[in-house]
């Protein structure tokens, strides 16, 4: 059997190593939660960072949210994290998470 023929679940797993969090606003936040809240949304992030659990974090250029590449390998873990942001624990916010892996394909080159 060619290297071609192998299909993919022919290949030994890989291990969850990183989680995508994309972030969604349930509604628009008011100026007051923008002055309440922000600020230690974005203190606990900083933190989060520093500790090692987020690795990357951007912002979608369409208003809807953060995104979060975190260094985490259970979508619990990601999720627990995620829920303990001021946005989370507040309910304004909704996540989306996506398990990332190496990628499996690569074994046929080494095989």
């Amino acid at each position: 059997m060619s290297q071609q023929e192998v299909s993919s679940s022919a290949l030994p797993p890989v291990p969850t190593t990183k989680i995508l969090a994309i972030g969604h606003f349930h509604a628009p936040l008011t100026s007051e939660q923008r002055k309440q809240i922000l600020p230690h949304e974005v203190a606990d992030t900083v933190r989060m960072f520093l500790s090692g659990k987020i690795d990357q974090w951007w912002y979608q250029q369409d208003g809807n949210g953060p995104v979060f590449l975190l260094n985490v390998a259970a979508i619990d873990e990601a999720k627990s994290l995620i829920d303990s942001l001021p946005l989370g624990r507040n309910g304004l916010m909704a996540f989306d998470f996506i398990e990332l892996a190496p990628l499996r394909p690569l074994y046929l080159l080494i095989s």
